[in-house]
C-alpha cells in the first residue's frame, strides 16, 4: 500500500483555505481512502491510517511513503529510520514503513495520480460546511469511486479487493484510539490552553495541573482518574475559548474575594499551630502571590518533619520574614544533621596497626 500527503486550497465555510490531503491506496486493486486536514503531524497521520486501515478491514506489509518528516527520522530511501513512534505504530497493524529513493517518485505512482484526480472531480462544485462535511463527503465519494467500473482496470475496484483482501493483515482485536497527552494548569480564569485554544475547566480546579488528552474529534481534562471535563475539538488553531457552562460557577455564587480559599483551610487543619503566620503571610504577598505563597507553605507543611517547620515558622514570625525561600534554607538548615549526615566508616585494629608502624 502507499500513502502521502498533498496540499490544495479548499473552501470551507466560504472561506478558502490551504489543506493537507491525505490519501492510501492498495496497489492491487487501487482501493482508495482520503480524508483532509488542516494541517498533517504525526498525530493526524495516526489517525488518517488508522481510520483508513479500518476501511480496507486490514493492512498491507509495507507501506510505501516519500521520505516526509513525519514518518521519517533518519536516512532516505533504503536506508530510512522511521521515527520509534511510527514504527511501533506500524507494528501495532503488522506492518512496516518503506521510503523510495529520492527522485524516484515513481515508485509512488498509485497514490501520486489520485491527488488529481480527487482535485478534478471530487473538489469542483461541491460546497462544504465545515471540516467534519467535509470528511463525510470525501468518505462518500471513495465509497462511489471504489464501486465504480474503471475501463483501464476492467473491473471495479472493489471486485479486485476480493482477491487482495485476504492478502491483508487482519487488524488486532482492539484497535486504541488515537490521542497526544498534554499536561496544562488551569488558569486564573479556569481555562486550559492548547494549540492557542482555551478549553474551561471546572472552576472548582483553578491553579491544579489535569492530564489533557487530544483525540481525533474532542478534548477531554482528567484530575488524576477522574474526567472532569469534555469538548468538541477545535481543527483549526485559532484564538479562541470554547466553555462548557456547567464549568462555570452558579451565577452569584462564585467565591467571594474575602472568602478562605482552599490551600489555607487545608493549611489549618494539617497545622492549627500555622493559624498566625498564615494572614501575615498572605498580607505580604498580595494578588496573585498569595495563592502562590499558601500552596508553596503547604508543600512544605506536606514535606518537612513538624519540629524544625515550626521552629523555623517561629523565628521567622518574630523578625517578619515571610520569604519562603529563605524560610525553607532555615528548616532544612535544622534537619542538615539529622537527615543528611554520612556513615562514617569503623576503623578496624588493622588500620591502627599500619598507621602506627606508619
Amino acid at each position: 500500500m502507499q500513502h502521502d500527503t498533498s496540499r490544495h486550497p479548499v473552501t470551507i465555510g466560504g472561506v478558502k483555505k490551504v489543506t493537507n490531503i491525505a490519501s492510501l491506496v492498495l496497489c492491487f486493486s487501487r482501493m482508495i481512502f482520503f480524508q483532509i486536514y488542516a494541517s498533517f503531524t504525526r498525530f493526524e497521520c495516526k489517525v488518517f491510517l488508522t481510520e483508513a486501515l479500518q476501511y480496507f478491514g486490514g493492512a498491507a506489509a509495507r507501506a510505501m511513503i516519500d521520505n516526509t518528516h513525519v514518518v521519517v527520522l533518519k536516512g532516505t530511501g533504503a536506508d530510512m529510520v522511521p521515527v520509534p513512534e511510527m514504527a511501533a505504530f506500524g507494528e501495532r497493524f503488522g506492518f512496516v514503513f518503506v521510503a523510495h529513493e529520492v527522485g524516484d517518485a515513481n515508485r509512488s505512482a498509485r497514490v501520486e495520480n489520485p491527488f488529481k484526480w480527487i482535485q478534478r472531480n471530487f473538489l469542483p462544485g461541491r460546497t462544504f460546511a465545515d471540516w467534519d462535511d467535509l470528511n463525510v463527503q470525501a468518505h462518500q465519494w471513495c465509497d462511489e469511486k471504489n464501486a465504480e467500473r474503471s475501463d483501464k482496470l476492467h473491473a471495479s475496484r472493489r471486485e479486485l479487493f476480493v482477491a487482495e483482501q485476504h492478502r491483508l493483515k487482519p487488524l488486532p482485536i482492539w484497535v486504541p484510539e488515537v490521542y497526544v497527552l498534554h499536561h496544562r494548569i488551569v488558569d486564573a480564569e479556569g481555562y486550559i490552553n492548547l494549540r492557542c485554544v482555551r478549553y474551561s475547566a471546572p472552576y472548582q480546579l483553578i491553579g491544579r495541573e489535569l492530564e489533557v488528552r487530544e483525540l481525533k474529534d474532542r478534548v477531554e481534562l482528567y484530575h488524576g482518574p477522574r474526567l472532569v471535563g469534555s469538548h468538541k475539538r477545535a481543527v483549526e488553531p485559532t484564538d479562541k475559548r470554547i466553555t462548557d457552562l456547567k464549568h462555570r460557577p452558579p451565577r452569584g455564587q462564585g467565591r467571594r474575594k474575602d472568602a478562605a480559599r482552599p490551600e489555607e483551610a487545608e493549611l489549618l487543619k494539617l497545622q492549627p499551630k500555622l493559624a498566625s503566620y498564615i494572614p501575615r503571610l498572605k498580607k505580604h504577598a498580595r494578588g496573585r502571590g498569595g495563592p502562590l505563597a499558601l500552596r508553596r507553605l503547604l508543600k512544605m507543611v506536606r514535606d518537612y518533619p513538624e519540629a524544625p517547620l515550626l521552629s523555623a515558622v517561629a523565628r521567622a514570625e518574630e523578625y517578619g520574614l515571610f520569604d519562603l525561600d529563605r524560610l525553607e534554607r532555615m528548616v532544612l538548615k535544622e534537619i542538615a544533621t539529622d537527615y543528611f549526615v554520612l556513615p562514617v566508616e569503623e576503623q578496624t585494629e588493622d588500620d591502627d596497626e599500619v598507621t602506627g608502624d606508619e
